[in-house]
Parts: structure tokens; C-alpha cells; sequence
């Protein structure tokens, strides 16, 4: 073992690979061509060597030892959540519902409360009737602020009733009034009162958890990763701060917190993320005087992103929710709930609950992903991005405690501002197909036609509605939740629902390469907005294609061949289609300037804001937006 492997192999030095990449690249700019400039605030390098782990302190610690960026434990376990809504659901019915996903994989339960309403003693037991609180874990959302004294307190009743160990009782409630200032504008006054009280009638229950730091939320607003991390250590510390101030010990506040992140699409930076978090709240934990293992440990829960979800080719949504939840598995968390692939349009189906419920299944049972702590450690590169997004989240974070806080800075706009930022410019890359969603804004189902479930207010972003619990007003500008495929969806259902639905007709001639590629890209081109489109392999002549396309009552006539054809061609389709369609040319010809000049003023090409230019073509072709 103590035999090095390929050692006739002679080491190659770093400066020698950039001499080799530089001849490759030709005189190219590296920086430009290379590094990946990410929207965390940080560069990712073409490649990783074991030069890069210079400098990283945390590489050489062991699973369970501080700052635990291999996780907080000796295994790789996780909980398996799904959800059950008593907002359409009776205590009996949610009850059934969730015995029949212990019985398929699932071991944590989630139910949703209904707005500003609570259980009785009663129907928490109807709830929790033969659920083995031993070996299941027990979640609660939507607590209402007022009123988590006696759901907490009805359920620990009911526990007790059944004889249940107060160590062996595994439950969460998700009080977080700082949640309802995010997606709300204001909380309670006395909200924080309520939770130091919450906190302390858990208190001989060690694995119960009343404070929830909902990090999601900052990933439903198009928040970057980092925004996500550094928002979330700025809400816990603030309860911290908060709830110490209010007679408790940080190791009391500590032990008694959850944070409930979302899992993005980005695959290695989200398993850098998870590991980035284990560090930085151990350390904020420290700085607060914690004094045990228990309240340096963070306790997470995963949930795949909302914002990554789309309603055009759905089941899609499977193999991102898959990919999502691999990433949280390896970065080793303590729980994943997997939503369901058409939770953004409508109640969930048995379908897509069974196939939610069965991704974990699968990471664990055949893909053994719950049998290896932290497999990610050692990799050059996993390591860099960790070391990056801890520097880049801590950032944000010495910014907001700078500002006095959360609630402070929140209070000033100064969040909502940096979140919009982000936001605006992956919107924007999306809208330029700089960033892909597959089925929306690029390679889209040509065939598939919006369902009656899919409508207007599901693909069009909703305003956040002012709480009234208090009867407040908002002292603050909420975050706005939306998906990242929204305009598309939208462009595409005004075309499905407007009983139009325009002919494009792919005019291929000349080069054979050229002609296909470009029909290629028009055709995906054009379908993300619902538009029919007719292909064609290549016509032997432009007469030929030109009475093709006229034969089939094309609304839309696109010329696709090579630059250099053109010149000459282009202007002889546009003379023949006349007013009868619109000629657009696919491409960016260096003959632009004089086929603009004789009328031809419609292109497309890589470069096009494509959401941008379909919404034109859909004015054009008398097409309204929703």
C-alpha cells in the first residue's frame, strides 16, 4: 500500500500544462476562454491540481470533528421527507396518506398547517395515530406565530401518551418569524417573545427543533448560492442574538435551530455549499460561546429548488430533482424532501409523489449513497469551491451584521436590492439562452400543448401578499418568489391559449453543413414560443423552396444556409414571398448592413435576446401577451 501508483510516469508541473494550454488556445485570451465566471462574487479555474489545496485548513479534518465540513456525523445517512397538506386534507385522511409513505421508503413526515390555524389535542392524535414516533420523524410548516405554543404542546402530549422517550422523540416545527419579514415585509412584535418561550418548553427534548432559519427563500428569488448561505448564517445569527438577549444560552438557541435550504442545479457548487455551512455556522456558533458538540453542529434539511421547476415538459423535473438530490446526499445533510414534478401547477398526484418518494430510494438502496461520509473530499476542485463559497457567503454575511443584522438590513432594502441584482442578470441570461432550462427556453417539446391546469397565474410571478396576522402593514419590501422559466412559460401559453398558432417554415438551400445546423437552431428557436415549425433537409433550388413554403401557407419564412449565400439569395426569397410571410435570415451574415438595406430586417442568431425577439414575432403575428 505504501507503493506509489504510475510512478514511471514523471510529474508534470503546472507551468508546463498552462505552456501547453496557452499553444492550444492560439493566441486566445485564457482568462475569457477558460475561467468560468460564476455569479457567487468568484472565477472557477479550468482545472484543479493538488497545488490548490495549499492553504485550505479544513481539508485534513475527520467526519464529526470541528468545523465538520465533512459533515456532523459517522455516517451518511439521511431522513427521507414527504409532505402532506392539511390545507386539503382531514387529521384522518393526512394520516392515512402519510402511513402509506412510511410504508413505501418514507421515515419523516412533513404535514402543512392551514393558514393562522392549529391541531387540538384531538386531532394531533387522529394525526399521529400508529405513526412509530420512535423511528419517524415528525415535521410541522406553516406553524402559526401565535398559536405554536399549543401545537407544540399538544403534540408533545400526545407523544408522551404513547410512551415515547423524550431522546427518542425526532420532531420539528418551523416557527421563524423572520420568514414572515422576508416574504411578508414585517413580523409580530412580540413573535420573538413567543419563540424564546418555544425554546424553552423543548427544552428536555434534545432532538426537537422550534427555530427554522428557511434559507429557501432567498433561492425563490433568484438569489445566487452564496446569497443563499450568507442570507441564511445572517437569520440564524439574528435568533441567536435575539434569543440570548431574552434569557437563553447559545447552546440552548443553538441545539433548538434547523435550516431548510434549497438545492440548486449547479451540481458540485451545491455539494460545496452544504459542506461551506457546516463550517461557517460552527464558527458563528463559537462566536456566540456554544460550548458543545450538539450546538456547533448545524442541522440542515434539503428541499429541491421551487425555482428550478418548470410546467412546459414537465417530467424533466424528475431528472432535475434526481441530480439535485444527488448533490444534497453526497454533501451529507440530515434530511431531503424531493417535490414532487408537477408541484408548480398542481396538487401532486400519487404518480409523481411515488416517483419523488422513490429518488431517495434509489440513491440509497441501489446507488448506495448513504454507505460513504463526505466522497467528495480530496477532489481539488470540490475543496477550492468550498473554500470559495465560504469566503464569497461570509462576505455577505460581515456585510449584514455591519448593518446591524438581519432585520436592519433587510429593513434598509439592502438584501432585496443584492438578491435583485442576481436575479436580474439570470434572468437576463436566460432570456439570451446563456443559461439553459431544457423545454422552456431551449430544446422545447415542438408537439406539447399547454393543460388546463397550466394558467395564466401559474406562469406569471405573484406579489406577496401583506400578513395580516397582526393587522400590520409591511415595514419592508418582501422578496417575491417566481421560477426561473416563468417569461417563457408565459410567452408559450399566450400562443397555446390565443387559438392561433403561427407556421414557420424552415427554406433550406446551398451548403449542406450550414443549411441544417441553422434549421436546426430555428426550429428550437421558434417552438420555445409555441409556433409550429415545418422542416425541410434541403431544397435543390430557392424557386423550389420558395413554392414549398407558400404551398403550406407559412406565416414565417426563414433562409437557412451559409454567410456567403446570402447575399445573393436572400434578396430573390424575399422578393418571391413578397408580403405573404415574414423572411427572417437565420444567422448574423457579414452581408447584413446591405440586405438591411433593401428591406430584409429580420435575423436570428446566438446572440438574440430570444425571449425579446419571440415576443415581437408573437405582436406581429397578432398574438397578445397574457
Amino acid at each position: 500500500m505504501s507503493e506509489k501508483l504510475f510512478t514511471e510516469f514523471p510529474p508534470v508541473s503546472t507551468e508546463k500544462w498552462e505552456e501547453v494550454i496557452n499553444v492550444d488556445l492560439k493566441g486566445a485570451d485564457y482568462e475569457k476562454k477558460l475561467v468560468w465566471r460564476t455569479q457567487e462574487g468568484f472565477n472557477v479555474r479550468p482545472y484543479y491540481r493538488a497545488d490548490n489545496l495549499e492553504g485550505i485548513k479544513f481539508k485534513d479534518s475527520l467526519p464529526g470533528e470541528f468545523p465538520y465540513v465533512r459533515g456532523t456525523k459517522n455516517n451518511n445517512n439521511w431522513w427521507v421527507r414527504q409532505n402532506y397538506s392539511l390545507c386539503d386534507l382531514t387529521p384522518e385522511e393526512a394520516n392515512k396518506q402519510a402511513l402509506d409513505g412510511l410504508m413505501k421508503g418514507v421515515n419523516s413526515v412533513g404535514f402543512i398547517l392551514k393558514p393562522k390555524e392549529t391541531l387540538s389535542d384531538e386531532q394531533m392524535s387522529v394525526l399521529l395515530k400508529d405513526i412509530c414516533l420512535e423511528a419517524v420523524e415528525v415535521n410541522f410548516l406553516g406553524c402559526c406565530p401565535g398559536k405554536s405554543g399549543s401545537l407544540v404542546g399538544s403534540f408533545l402530549k400526545v407523544a408522551e401518551a404513547k410512551g415515547v422517550a423524550k431522546d427518542s422523540l425526532r420532531a420539528s416545527f418551523d416557527y421563524s418569524p423572520l420568514h414572515a419579514l422576508t416574504v411578508k415585509g414585517h413580523f409580530c412584535n412580540d413573535s420573538l417573545d413567543k419563540l424564546a418561550e418555544l425554546v424553552k418548553s423543548v427544552a428536555d427534548y434534545p432532538h426537537v427543533r422550534v427555530v427554522n432559519v428557511q434559507a429557501y427563500d432567498f433561492n425563490n428569488a433568484g438569489a445566487s448560492i452564496s446569497q443563499e448561505l450568507g442570507y441564511a448564517l445572517a437569520v440564524g445569527s439574528e435568533y441567536m442574538n435575539e434569543l440570548t438577549q431574552r434569557g437563553l444560552t447559545a447552546n440552548q438557541v443553538s441545539c433548538k435551530m434547523k435550516f431548510t435550504f434549497s438545492i440548486g442545479a449547479t451540481y458540485f457548487m451545491e455539494i460545496a455549499k452544504f459542506r461551506a455551512a457546516r463550517v461557517l455556522w460552527a464558527n458563528v456558533a463559537k462566536a456566540y460561546g456554544v460550548d458543545t458538540t450538539c450546538a456547533e453542529k448545524i442541522k440542515i434539511h434539503a428541499v429541491t429548488s421551487a425555482w428550478n421547476q418548470t410546467v412546459y415538459d414537465a417530467y424533466v423535473n424528475m431528472l432535475r430533482g434526481t441530480t439535485e438530490t444527488m448533490s444534497a446526499a453526497i454533501a451529507g445533510v440530515d434530511s431531503i424532501e424531493v417535490l414532487p414534478f408537477d408541484h408548480a401547477f398542481r396538487k401532486p398526484s400519487e404518480f409523481s409523489n411515488r416517483i419523488a418518494r422513490n429518488v431517495q430510494s434509489i440513491l440509497k438502496e441501489e446507488a448506495h449513497f448513504d454507505k460513504i461520509v463526505d466522497p467528495a473530499a480530496g477532489s481539488y476542485y470540490v475543496e477550492n469551491l468550498t473554500q470559495s463559497i465560504m469566503n464569497a457567503a461570509w462576505t455577505i454575511f460581515k456585510g449584514v451584521e455591519d448593518k446591524g443584522g438581519y432585520v436592519a438590513a433587510f429593513k434598509a432594502g439592502d438584501v432585496q436590492s443584492a438578491i435583485k441584482e442576481v436575479s436580474e442578470k439570470r434572468d437576463k441570461n436566460i432570456a439570451t439562452r446563456r443559461e439553459t432550462i431544457l423545454g422552456s427556453n431551449q430544446f422545447p417539446n415542438f408537439l406539447e400543448k399547454a393543460s388546463d391546469e397550466i394558467t395564466k397565474e401559474v406562469v406569471t410571478r405573484k406579489s406577496s401578499a401583506c400578513c395580516s396576522s397582526c393587522g400590520k402593514e409591511p415595514e419592508a419590501e418582501p422578496l417575491v418568489p417566481y421560477r426561473g422559466s416563468q417569461a417563457f412559460e408565459a410567452l408559450r401559453l399566450a400562443t397555446d391559449r390565443s387559438g392561433k398558432q403561427p407556421l414557420v417554415f424552415m427554406l433550406t438551400f446551398g451548403n449542406l453543413a450550414m443549411c441544417r445546423a441553422r434549421a436546426q437552431f430555428s426550429c428550437n428557436f421558434f417552438a420555445v414560443a409555441g409556433f409550429k415549425v415545418v422542416d425541410n433537409n434541403r431544397f435543390s433550388t430557392i424557386e423550389e423552396g420558395v413554392k414549398a413554403a407558400l404551398d403550406a401557407k407559412a406565416d414565417i419564412v426563414v433562409a437557412c444556409s451559409s454567410d456567403d449565400e446570402y447575399a445573393d439569395a436572400v434578396p430573390q426569397i424575399a422578393a418571391a414571398i413578397g408580403k405573404k410571410a415574414v423572411v427572417v435570415v437565420a444567422g448574423d451574415p457579414a452581408c447584413r448592413p446591405d440586405l438591411e438595406a433593401q428591406g430584409i430586417n429580420d435575423y436570428i442568431h446566438v446572440k438574440c435576446n430570444v425571449l425579446d425577439t419571440l415576443k415581437d414575432y408573437q405582436k406581429r403575428m397578432g398574438i397578445a401577451e397574457l
